[in-house]
C-alpha cells in the first residue's frame, strides 16, 4: 500500500462528501469520526483555534477503506485500520511534517498506529491509564423498580445548572475544561441534550446527556451521579430515560462509552441492554516533531 493513497483535506464538507457513506455504513465504530466531523461542520473550523482541523480518507479501487481526523492540539482520531493501513498513514503524516500529541481509536488500531508513528518519528507512545469500552444498545431494559423521583429534560433556562454538573463530571474523569458562560460554546459539552433525574422534592440527583443524531446514531454522553448519591439507582434511571428518548427520536443505533476501571457502571449498562462493540485506547506521544523517513 502506498502512503499517498491517503487523501487529506481541511474542508469538512469535502471529507463528508467522500467518506460520509462509508462512515454511516458502520456508525458504531465510526462514532468519533461522525461526531467530530459534525461539530466542525456546524461550528466552523475557526471554532477550533488557529490550526485548522485536518481530515483524511484512504481510497483504493474507487472505494473508501478508512478515515482519520486531526484536531487541535494535534490529536489524531482513527477509524478501524489494519496494521498496513496504520503504517501507510504514519508514513504519510510524518513525510508531510505533521506533529501529533496523541492518537485514539479502537484498541488494535491505536496500538498499531502508535507503533508505526514511533518507527517513523522516534516519538515514544504512552498508553493512557483510562481504558474505555464502546457499547451499543440492544433491547432497552429499564431498571425495575425505578428509584423515587422523575426525569426532567433541561432547557436553556437550566444552563447554569448544566455547566455546574458538567464541570463536576469533567473533574471526576480528569478533564481540564473551563466551564463558564464565555467558554461553554467551545466545549464538547455544549451540543448535548441533558436530562436530570430528580428526587421527589425536585433536587437533581443524576444527569445524563446525549449528542445530536448523526448518521442515524445517538451517543449517550455524559452520565454522572455525585459520589454521595451513588448506589441508589439514579444513574440507571437517567441512562434508561435518555436511551429511551434517543430511540424515540428515531435513532437506529444508540451507543455509549464506559470506563473499564468502573465495573459498577459497566455492569449497569449491560443490565440496561447495552452490548460490547469494541474496546478503545489512547496513546500520548512524548514528542511531536516528526523526523521524516
Amino acid at each position: 500500500m502506498r502512503p499517498d493513497d491517503w487523501y487529506l483535506t481541511d474542508d469538512v464538507d469535502d471529507f463528508l462528501a467522500r467518506a460520509g457513506d462509508f462512515l454511516r455504513s458502520r456508525p458504531g465504530p465510526h462514532v468519533m469520526q461522525l461526531t467530530w466531523a459534525e461539530r466542525v461542520r456546524t461550528r466552523g473550523a475557526g471554532a477550533f483555534g488557529t490550526e485548522a482541523p485536518v481530515f483524511g480518507v484512504l481510497e483504493q479501487a474507487g472505494e473508501v477503506r478508512a478515515t482519520f481526523y486531526r484536531l487541535p492540539p494535534r490529536a489524531l482520531g482513527l477509524s478501524p485500520l489494519s496494521s498496513e493501513q496504520a503504517g501507510s498513514l504514519a508514513a504519510r503524516l510524518a513525510a508531510l511534517g505533521h506533529s501529533l500529541t496523541s492518537v485514539s481509536a479502537d484498541a488494535d488500531t491505536a496500538t498499531a498506529f502508535a507503533g508505526a508513528w514511533q518507527r517513523h518519528t522516534g516519538a515514544t507512545p504512552e498508553l493512557r491509564d483510562t481504558r474505555l469500552r464502546l457499547y451499543r444498545l440492544g433491547t432497552l431494559t429499564p431498571p425495575e423498580p425505578l428509584p423515587a423521583g422523575r426525569s426532567r429534560v433541561l432547557g436553556e433556562q437550566d444552563l447554569e445548572q448544566v455547566m455546574f454538573w458538567c464541570g463536576e463530571f469533567a473533574k471526576s474523569v480528569g478533564e481540564a475544561v473551563p466551564m463558564d458562560a464565555g467558554s461553554w460554546a467551545g466545549t464538547r459539552f455544549a451540543d448535548k441534550r441533558y436530562t436530570f433525574w430528580e428526587a421527589p422534592d425536585g433536587t437533581p440527583v443524576a444527569i445524563a446527556g446525549r449528542n445530536p443524531m448523526v448518521g442515524g446514531q445517538i451517543q449517550v454522553d455524559i452520565v454522572y451521579t455525585p459520589a454521595h448519591l451513588r448506589g441508589r439507582g439514579y444513574a440507571g434511571a437517567v441512562t434508561a430515560e435518555v436511551s429511551r428518548a434517543a430511540l424515540a427520536a428515531g435513532a437506529r443505533d444508540v451507543v455509549l462509552f464506559a470506563n473499564l476501571s468502573n465495573p459498577t457502571s459497566n455492569a449497569l449498562y449491560q443490565r440496561l441492554g447495552y452490548r460490547t462493540l469494541t474496546d478503545w485506547a489512547a496513546y500520548d506521544f512524548s514528542c511531536t516533531a516528526p523526523e521524516a523517513g
